[in-house]
């Protein structure tokens, strides 16, 4: 029993990036509520399986792995499909995404560099990171249920902007520093 339940945050985490599809598939097919209620499930489900990881020592290397691209494919499969859906402006989907890509290109970039750039969430990203849930959350919701958005739309969209390009900046800040070790490097004579 105790050798399943070690698995259980990874399963949880693998039913959190089969969610990414399926909400983009509800939501296309105009099955809001469903899609909601999969979005926060999901969005659960990956508060359990870090608890569980820690708590427990369930932790392991494919999860760490795993747990942040199923958190990524939640958050592009709901926000492209509410651009598409007209629900939330474009330029802030490509904004994120672009976000997420730079920082995943930057990363790659200074591990094959051999540069000295550790690996963890800063707390401009992980602000950003929970903006981008509570946004999603909210449109989605605004959607399944077919409240007015009037009170918050579009500010909402400019502070999360505002976050994100800030939590960019604080990555790129990180990565250029990391990066002037490995010039420095190749500059100076052997």
């Amino acid at each position: 029993m105790s050798d399943l339940l070690r698995h259980l945050p990874n399963v949880l985490t693998s039913l959190r990036l089969a969610a990414a599809p399926a909400v983009a598939a509800l939501l296309f097919l105009g099955e809001h509520r469903i899609a909601f209620i999969v979005f926060a499930v999901a969005g659960l489900s990956d508060a359990v399986d870090g608890y569980l990881a820690k708590r427990f020592g369930f932790s392991t290397r494919f999860g760490r792995i795993l747990d942040p691209i199923a958190d990524k494919a939640l958050m592009f499969a709901a926000f492209v499909m509410l651009a598409v859906l007209g629900e939330v402006p474009l330029w802030l989907v490509i904004l994120v995404i672009g976000r997420d890509a730079l920082i995943t290109l930057g990363l790659f970039v200074g591990v094959a560099a051999q540069a000295p750039i550790r690996v963890q969430p800063l707390i401009l990203g992980k602000l950003c990171a929970a903006l981008q849930v509570l946004y999603v959350a909210v449109h989605l919701g605004a959607l399944a249920f077919r409240l007015p958005l009037d009170a918050v739309a579009p500010y909402d969209a400019y502070a999360l902007a505002i976050v994100a390009l800030a939590s960019t900046l604080d990555y790129l800040g990180i990565w250029l520093k990391a990066m002037r070790v490995v010039w420095n490097n190749r500059a100076s004579p052997s």
